[in-house]
């Protein structure tokens, strides 16, 4: 009797460490499919600033023929709203995709957001990007690895913070009539806040959507869409961020 409770306990033990190291192997995907979009997404958007404009003694003194085009034509709402339509065409037909187009669709969306995130070059200096970018990657890790390690359940956070998030598109939606200095100031702070609640709770539920049992196809779709959904996370705090300490040119 007693050597089959052993034997039981062996099996339990063996069978929670494949779990955890499947779930591990899970979240590096996860990750490096992540910070390889970032990094794909800054450098489409320093390669289109570095096109755009024509600098002298390191300041810009107008715009290439691409600058004007991308920047100053009716061009520019389709490079701004090309990554919202690739974010749709993944959150609805990922269930049809493979992994491989899944993935492939990703890199297209990391480059399309490079090249719309490149005018903030345009707005803010170098140097407070760079500033910026880092005070986020280490916000982002911080919280990232508390919704990875964290035994609280954050469901009830997540519905809050939809809320907050329907509640800074609306907000922005509106001041962009006002024109308001504070509400902009407001909402930015705001954001901040939403966004570095939503990295923790994201990251807990693409934590929670592994399963030992399924397939490295969908394995491989699981970690993708857990890449997106945590790149959002980190734009929109870089965005926000940038807001409230970006140094304007």
């Amino acid at each position: 009797m007693e050597f089959n409770k052993q034997s039981t306990s062996v099996r339990s033990s063996a069978s929670e460490a494949i779990i955890d190291q499947g779930l591990r192997a899970y979240m590096l995907k996860v990750y490096n499919y992540m910070a390889s979009g970032v990094l794909l997404t800054g450098l489409i958007a320093l390669a289109f600033f570095k096109m755009a404009v024509v600098s002298e003694g390191g300041q810009i003194i107008g715009l290439t023929n691409f600058g004007n085009t991308i920047y100053g034509s009716g061009l520019k709402w389709v490079i701004m709203l090309a990554p919202l339509a690739v974010v749709f065409y993944m959150s609805f037909g990922i269930a049809k995709m493979s992994a491989a187009k899944a993935q492939t669709t990703f890199w297209v969306f990391a480059a399309l957001m490079g090249a719309s995130l490149s005018s903030i070059f345009l707005i803010y200096t170098g140097a407070s990007i760079t500033r910026v970018f880092f005070i986020t990657a280490g916000t982002f890790g911080a919280m990232s690895i508390y919704g990875y390690t964290t035994k609280k359940d954050l469901t009830k956070l997540g519905s809050f913070l939809m809320m907050g998030l329907f509640g800074i598109i609306i907000a922005s939606i509106v001041n962009i009539f006002m024109k308001s200095s504070m509400m902009y100031f407001v909402i930015s702070i705001i954001g901040v806040l939403v966004f570095v609640g939503l990295t923790t709770y994201d990251t807990q539920k693409i934590k929670n959507m592994y399963m030992a049992s399924d397939s490295g196809e969908l394995i491989g779709k699981k970690a993708v869409m857990g890449a997106l959904t945590l790149y959002l996370d980190f734009i929109n705090l870089f965005i926000m961020l940038l807001r409230l300490f970006g140094q304007r040119r």
